[in-house]
């Protein structure tokens, strides 16, 4: 085989993301969840539950309770309860509030990513990518609203109490694009995620109690008959809807002139055009993310195709090399492109009305290549050609990954085939002549039109539609608007925030309104700098009461792996002098000390021991400090150390006297002759044998003798030795079992 046969066969092996995390966060509440209302999770009751269901495998992944009246009835007191003070605390202590929601997200990334994908069956690669990341960058965005809003938009107030619907195909991003501006703005939230998708909302409310003060946020979980009581309910001021046409016109009917605020995000049958002087190469990227991202689970998909009649055939012949290549396999692998379908309902669906279209002469296309896995809801890269624009397929929004294509031969036949629907969303352009998109984009008759590009997204760029795809706007300013009414309409005065008492004492009463603190980034630490993890994610730190009281990086291998490239290209540090090794030693106790009171407190509030003993700790680290500076600085300083050192020293030491000692040697003989030498030596011999008795009390007499058993094996040990002349090793043994049976007697 040819290296280039080698990389044409390799084949990409599976890489399973890690679910741990979301399991332990379903098994900490027995997967059972109720209603979040007040800040909190409500009490159970003989409510009826139901089942959410993991895509990609069928299985259960928990059992969530079905709202009642009752349950909307108590969310809406909460919101309305919160909302006066909600808007009295100011833009800038809401803008605190939302920035904190913001590092929330990413500080859990990774949990967030996780429970999304098996929750709604979508690619980790896009709920880590695309969904977590953009849903802070609208709570971010947002939080400058929030700081602006005293400034730039005096003459509005909010609605107040607002009911928001979510969808089930991006259910946290569509949690942020709403929750963000109703926050920022100064309503409070009722939200109602979709039955099949509310995992990720119960959990962003979960971890948002910590920061947003009781009843701002308030999660609702149910069928459709929870919406009807939530649009329905005389309490609410704003309904804010993602979902269907078909239920966007209930909601319309059902407001209609209840006064309320509305705002409808609907479907859509989005065009992509095509023209011959287009890239296509980077064409038939653009419509892989347009009409196979989620699945095709995109209210703005690009499903239908609009080829120029002259390149067809070899804009098909592409598409179709190019979908061989896609990979279907479970949420969690991130390696694959597409992944399940939400339900076996929708699969259901998708499948009628592709077996419709090509009963009314679409010509179907799906790659043998693809392989679908043996359990789930899957359904494979679908291409129909020949669809004629009256066909099903070509008017009806399939939300799934079916691809309809038809072409044109003039520009202006091309937006008449693109305005050829009841939807008006959004549209895609490609063509490399600016001035032919330029004069195209305006025609379209949708809310959006993307050039070259498609499934472009920003918080502080309006998204909506047109026509059965909704009205109103959400993202930047324009969805600012969608929350706020002008304050002529009521009787009160202009908005204006007043704090209504001191951040001291709300701190101090503990208010729950008080400004949260500015949230910091937990790093690590590689290289000489703090750095942000590879991953951006942090974990909880639990102190010994179990409350959070802080965070910390959570690292992966690629962080591990910077840090043992940053220590081994530190090789200063190996070649720096002992003295200034000692220095950094000295530095760093120098720098712990200046934060005594503060490292103190924590470590009492981590460990739960007293303040003085935590103080005694940290005053033991101090003292370790110097002296592990003092050996480098003193004792290991300066060169030659080490075994260098040991050996100079040693020399040094006994040379003198073993010089001393060869020269006295000649004169030894006839000195030790003398009658005053031997009496000398003698005496000296006594003064010998008690300066050793003395030197042996602190150490045997004061710790191995202990009382008189231990003293009679030494009596023992010692009359063996010098009366029995017994060999050394035998009394060493002696000792050694003698002193092992006390201890087990006694």
């Amino acid at each position: 085989m040819t290296v280039n046969d080698y990389f044409m066969s390799m084949q990409y092996g599976t890489a399973p993301e890690s679910d741990s995390a979301a399991r332990q966060w379903l098994a900490s509440h027995q997967s059972r969840f109720t209603q979040f209302i007040g800040g909190r999770f409500t009490k159970a009751d003989d409510n009826a539950t139901f089942e959410t269901l993991e895509p990609a495998t069928g299985k259960v992944l928990a059992t969530l309770s079905q709202a009642s009246q009752g349950d909307v009835d108590a969310a809406v007191k909460a919101a309305r309860k919160a909302q006066k003070d909600w808007q009295a605390m100011g833009g800038h202590a809401r803008a605190r509030h939302l920035y904190s929601l913001a590092r929330m997200l990413q500080k859990h990334s990774r949990l967030f990513a996780v429970l999304e994908s098996l929750d709604n069956g979508k690619p980790i690669r896009e709920s880590r990518d695309l969904d977590v990341p953009l849903a802070a960058r609208h709570f971010l965005y947002h939080a400058g609203i929030a700081q602006l809003q005293e400034t730039e938009l005096t003459q509005w107030k909010p609605y107040g109490v607002v009911g928001q619907i979510i969808p089930w195909n991006f259910p946290l991003l569509m949690l942020a694009w709403k929750v963000a501006p109703a926050l920022a703005s100064g309503n409070t939230v009722v939200l109602k995620p979709a039955e099949f998708t509310s995992l990720t909302a119960l959990l962003f409310a979960e971890l948002a109690a910590q920061t947003l003060p009781a009843g701002v946020l308030n999660v609702v979980t149910g069928d459709g008959t929870v919406g009807q009581y939530l649009v329905a309910h005389k309490g609410v001021d704003k309904i804010a809807f993602t979902g269907s046409t078909e239920v966007g016109r209930l909601i319309r009917s059902q407001t209609a002139g209840s006064g309320k605020g509305l705002t409808l995000e609907l479907g859509g049958k989005s065009p992509f055009i095509i023209f011959d002087d287009a890239d296509i190469d980077s064409a038939i990227e653009g419509i892989v993310d347009a009409i196979w991202f989620n699945q095709g689970q995109v209210c703005c998909a690009g499903s239908r195709l609009l080829v120029q009649e002259s390149i067809a055939e070899q804009v098909h012949a592409k598409l179709r090399a190019r979908m061989k290549t896609l990979r279907v396999g479970p949420s969690l692998d991130k390696n694959i492109d597409m992944s399940a379908i939400i339900d076996a309902t929708q699969l259901q669906r998708i499948r009628t009305l592709v077996t419709d279209g090509v009963s009314q002469g679409g010509q179907l296309w799906q790659p043998t290549e693809t392989t679908l896995p043996g359990e789930g809801a899957y359904y494979p890269p679908t291409l129909i050609t020949g669809v004629q624009p009256a066909s099903t397929l070509a008017q009806e929004e399939i939300f799934g990954p079916v691809l309809v294509s038809m072409t044109f031969r003039t520009p202006q036949e091309a937006v008449e085939l693109a305005n050829n629907t009841r939807y008006g969303l959004a549209a895609s352009v490609w063509s490399e002549n600016i001035n032919l998109a330029l004069d195209i984009a305006p025609k379209l008759r949708c809310g959006v039109v993307w050039i070259n590009a498609s499934n472009l997204f920003d918080a502080a760029v309006g998204f909506g539609g047109v026509r059965e795809s909704g009205y109103g706007r959400e993202g930047g300013l324009e969805g600012i608007y969608e929350y706020l009414k002008p304050a002529s309409w009521a009787k009160a005065a202009p908005y204006r925030a007043v704090l209504s008492h001191s951040l001291a004492q709300a701190h101090a009463a503990g208010d729950s309104f008080a400004l949260p603190a500015i949230d910091r980034t937990a790093k690590l630490y590689i290289g000489g700098k703090q750095t942000r993890p590879d991953n951006g994610a942090s974990l909880p730190v639990i102190d010994c009461e179990g409350k959070i009281a802080g965070h910390i990086s959570l690292g992966s291998r690629k962080d591990i792996r910077n840090a043992v490239a940053a220590a081994r290209k530190a090789t200063g540090w190996q070649q720096a002098t002992t003295f200034n090794r000692a220095q950094v030693l000295y530095y760093l106790a120098e720098n712990l000390s200046y934060r005594a009171d503060e490292l103190v407190q924590r470590l009492a509030r981590l460990t739960g021991s007293s303040t003085k003993d935590s103080a005694h700790e940290f005053e033991l680290g101090l003292e370790r400090l110097f002296t592990f500076a003092a050996w480098l600085g003193a004792v290991m300083g300066p060169a030659p150390n080490g075994v260098a050192g040991a050996t100079i020293a040693l020399v040094a030491l006994f040379l003198p006297g073993f010089l001393i000692l060869i020269g006295a040697l000649p004169f030894w003989d006839q000195l030790r002759r003398k009658t005053w030498a031997q009496s000398a030596m003698q005496g000296a011999n006594a003064a010998v044998v008690g300066i050793l008795g003395a030197a042996l009390y602190s150490p045997v007499f004061t710790s191995a003798i202990g009382g008189m058993p231990d003293f009679a094996l030494a009596l023992i040990c010692f009359v063996a030795l010098m009366a029995w002349k017994a060999p050394p090793w035998v009394v060493v043994l002696l000792a050694a079992v003698g002193g092992a049976a006390l201890s087990l007697l006694m």
